[in-house]
């Protein structure tokens, strides 16, 4: 996927600000972190330093990168998956034989399986920070914690508690299916193929000039964490790296979309398979952000869990992937926008440092500055084919055409005679239509069409949906008029959009007002569109005086979402 847009100087600038006002704080000794656009680290940067004695940090600084490890431990078992060698639905027992005849919470409890345990969902209690402190655990030791029985916070597939040790065992898993040691499969498999030459479990595995100590804050003075040596527990959080090597393993999902032909090389891990990791599998929970200054938009965001990393669905920007971090002396956190291919990493060598908030937000400044689209996605052809129909069908209505592009339900859904009447009458309301007027569609899925076909006395939206056949009908059919509004009106709604723009909104690329309902020439609803916000504004006027004497202003965040068509088949203008 080519890169969407060139990042600005200007908003490479407010990320650095951002990331040296989180240091500041003196959250950690020194951070470094990069813009990642299609695997590609198209700004790097640090803050703060390196060390207690004020070296630098730079972007080929390797860090403990703790938990985002786990989308490596992941990576394996799927590529093992897909050669056939395990299945995702096979109870954990079957190759961990400690773990085979476990005694369950309930006597009703499933036996977990190894997607529940990628997927954070066997119910094993939430282990932070227990585990970070076993990562040298020996094999025997592993063997003799397992075979002592574990306990259950919920029953198996029920709940989201998100379990370090459950990637413990999936290390095991690794280890018990190849022969191998855990550590060496993921260095063969996936970290050398992929030319991560900075990333590996051990100090010993990186170069050595380049390796950042950990860091601890006792009593408002930083000391060095102590490095723990590579074990058992490594598949939670064992590995070290840089932002310049994350920036190709952050590449390598991004380069998962969209869903394409052509080869399927160049990665360890198939596509589709990289794409089943960054799909939501269990539910965590629900976040509202606060509103940005002044804004009114109300956003939302569904998080959970997918394989090996967090998955978050925003209400504006669509699907975010990523995973933070944190191990005594680290904090570190990675985050990209599928459709955009646009990422962000953080490294920072203070304990636990909470390295998501300054990437989060330099994440949302560099896809704000974009106006990056929520979903890219081809439109059928055959959805272009039938708009033209539709077209046709709404000017000059003919049975004989109705009859060749509708499904059986919609004159079921509403009869004949009636739907023929509705649209012969928004003909008529609409007049005379100019010919060869481009109608600028609308599309949420392959299969959607929206448009405006423009007349003399108004607009009509026409919104069709075809069916999954495949040579695709018309399954539901919308035709709306819309009037022209009074001059004092729409000056009025423009007013309303330019007060709106200047209320807070962060990024603004463009304001844009449409009237989408039409009561009367001084009664209507307009939508107003300003960067990444969205209002709905129902806007009274005076029909003598021109003065406004209603208006009601409502945020309109589920519909702020943007929609980007990457192919268009037959894209000309609609005939008239």
């Amino acid at each position: 996927m080519a890169p969407i847009a060139e990042v600005a100087a200007s908003t490479l600038a407010q990320v650095d600000d951002t990331f040296a006002a989180f240091q500041a704080k003196n959250a950690s000794p020194g951070m470094s972190y990069g813009i990642v656009i299609d695997g590609r680290l198209v700004h790097a940067a640090s803050t703060g330093a390196s060390t207690i004695d004020g070296s630098a940090m730079h972007p080929r600084s390797v860090l403990r990168v703790a938990s985002m490890t786990k989308s490596f431990t992941a990576a394996t078992i799927l590529f093992l998956r897909d050669e056939g060698r395990l299945r995702l639905d096979d109870p954990v027992g079957r190759y961990v034989p400690e773990l085979d005849g476990m005694r369950l919470p309930t006597a009703d409890s499933p036996v977990p399986t190894l997607r529940m345990l990628l997927t954070m969902s066997a119910g094993l209690p939430t282990d932070d920070p227990w585990a970070d402190r076993e990562e040298s655990m020996e094999p025997d030791g592993l063997s003799r914690l397992l075979a002592s029985g574990l306990s259950f916070s919920a029953a198996p597939g029920t709940d989201f508690q998100y379990s370090n040790l459950g990637y413990v065992i999936a290390g095991r898993v690794i280890a018990n299916v190849t022969g191998e040691r855990y550590h060496d499969v993921v260095r063969r498999r996936l970290i050398e193929p992929l030319g991560l030459t900075s990333t590996g479990f051990a100090v010993a595995d990186v170069p050595a000039e380049d390796v950042v100590s950990g860091h601890v804050r006792v009593d408002d003075t930083w000391s060095v964490e102590p490095f723990t040596a590579a074990g058992e527990f490594s598949p939670l959080g064992g590995i070290f790296s840089s932002v310049a090597d994350l920036a190709l393993w952050v590449g390598g999902f991004t380069d998962a979309f969209p869903p394409r032909d052509g080869p399927d090389d160049g990665h360890p891990l198939c596509r589709a398979s990289r794409r089943e990791m960054q799909q939501l599998q269990r539910f965590s929970e629900v976040t509202v952000p606060p509103a940005r200054d002044s804004t009114p938009a109300l956003r939302a965001r569904v998080m959970g869990y997918g394989l090996g990393l967090v998955v978050t669905h925003d209400t504006r920007w669509g699907q975010i992937v990523g995973h933070s971090g944190g191990y005594p002396g680290y904090g570190s956190h990675m985050r990209w926008h599928p459709t955009s291919g646009v990422g962000v990493i953080a490294l920072g060598n203070g304990r636990y440092v909470s390295a998501s908030e300054p990437a989060a937000a330099a994440l949302e400044i560099v896809l704000a500055s974009l106006d990056a689209p929520s979903r890219r996605f081809d439109r059928w052809a055959r959805t272009r084919e039938l708009q033209r129909s539709v077209q046709s069908l709404v000017q000059h209505w003919d049975d004989t055409t109705a009859d060749r592009i509708f499904a059986s339900n919609v004159d079921a859904d509403v009869s004949r005679d009636r739907r023929r009447t509705a649209v012969q009458d928004v003909a008529g309301r609409l007049g005379v239509i100019a010919a060869g007027q481009d109608p600028a569609p609308h599309s949420d899925s392959a299969a959607h069409i929206a448009w405006w076909i423009t007349g003399e006395h108004g607009r009509a939206r026409v919104q069709i949906q075809l069916t999954p056949h495949a040579d695709p009908l018309v399954q539901t059919l919308d035709v709306s008029f819309v009037g022209a509004v009074s001059a004092a009106l729409a000056n009025a709604a423009q007013a309303t959009a330019t007060e709106l723009a200047g209320e807070g909104a962060m990024v603004h690329v463009g304001v844009e007002v449409e009237c989408v309902e039409w009561r009367s020439r001084d009664d209507a609803t307009f939508r107003i569109r300003a960067g990444v916000d969205q209002w709905t504004a129902v806007i009274v006027a005076d029909p003598e005086s021109g003065e406004v004497t209603s208006r009601r202003i409502t945020a309109s965040p589920p519909t702020s979402r943007r929609f980007e068509i990457v192919g268009d088949p037959d894209s000309g203008s609609v005939p008239a």
